[in-house]
């Protein structure tokens, strides 16, 4: 099984090497994907540099600051090209933490996205003021209720994708971007029936470098609800879904906390 992890990167020359190396020492021989938008600070090069000394390591240029969205798609289309069978998702500032990309691919054997999540028990943040905790469980909330999602953590971007659910979703049809993106690809999978499993974390805030989230995020990601919630009134796509074995029970591993989602 081949396991693609996906790292954009805007501005990150301080993270990326410690992280990729990480990575690359994980006991699962994952692949990095690093998705460059030309940053200032000299991080493609970086990553030329780990490509040249790793092989299981590559890098995509792009022209400028495209999104994040944007750059979640390229990474998924080259993964898949290259065979992956799991893809997973994350920051490049170690807001989350590699160590928990092991439990991700094991819980994908029962689910087939999984998420790294806050919102769930012995899930978390650090290093986080008042206004940010409110914005982002505020946030949960609107999307969960208008858009009827069962994920506890929706906007999370620390996640593993099974191959077939992004080769079923109309990936080019995405009209998000930026952390939008990753509301409507929940919503997305969701509504083609696809299941969800998520395991806590503790989500640490960037020690170096700086935030990219800003204010008209919120915003933008406000408005993709809204426009998503517009779009249940459709019918939902047929989709072929694949059967996977039941989850152990939470008795057998209390640290794994999962849902089903249908």
């Amino acid at each position: 099984m081949k396991i693609c992890v996906i790292v954009p990167t805007y501005n990150e020359r301080e993270n990326i090497t410690d992280l990729v190396q990480q990575i690359l020492a994980l006991p699962i021989d994952a692949h990095v994907i690093v998705v460059d938008d030309n940053s200032p600070d000299g991080t493609g090069e970086v990553v030329d540099g780990l490509a040249e000394s790793h092989n299981r390591v590559g890098v995509i240029h792009r022209s400028g600051k495209l999104g994040l969205g944007t750059a979640y798609l390229a990474g998924f289309k080259k993964g898949l090209s290259e065979g992956a069978d799991r893809l997973i998702t994350m920051d490049a500032d170690f807001s989350h933490n590699p160590s928990y990309i092991p439990q991700l691919v094991d819980l994908a054997n029962y689910y087939h996205i999984t998420i790294g999540s806050r919102y769930v028990p012995q899930g978390g943040v650090v290093n986080w003021g008042v206004q940010r905790r409110f914005l982002s469980w505020g946030a949960n909330a609107f999307a969960r209720t208008i858009l009827g999602l069962k994920a506890n953590d929706c906007t999370a971007g620390f996640r593993c994708y099974h191959r077939e659910v992004l080769l079923s979703i109309e990936l080019d049809q995405i009209f998000s971007n930026g952390y939008s993106f990753l509301v409507e690809m929940i919503f997305k999978c969701q509504r083609a029936g696809f299941t969800v499993g998520e395991i806590p974390i503790i989500f640490a805030n960037r020690e170096r470098g700086k935030s990219k989230i800003s204010h008209r995020e919120i915003y933008k990601a406000m408005y993709t609800v809204m426009r998503l919630a517009f779009s249940r009134l459709k019918r939902r796509p047929h989709v072929q879904v694949s059967s996977l074995p039941d989850a152990p029970s939470q008795s057998d591993d209390p640290n794994q906390f999962v849902i089903s989602q249908l």
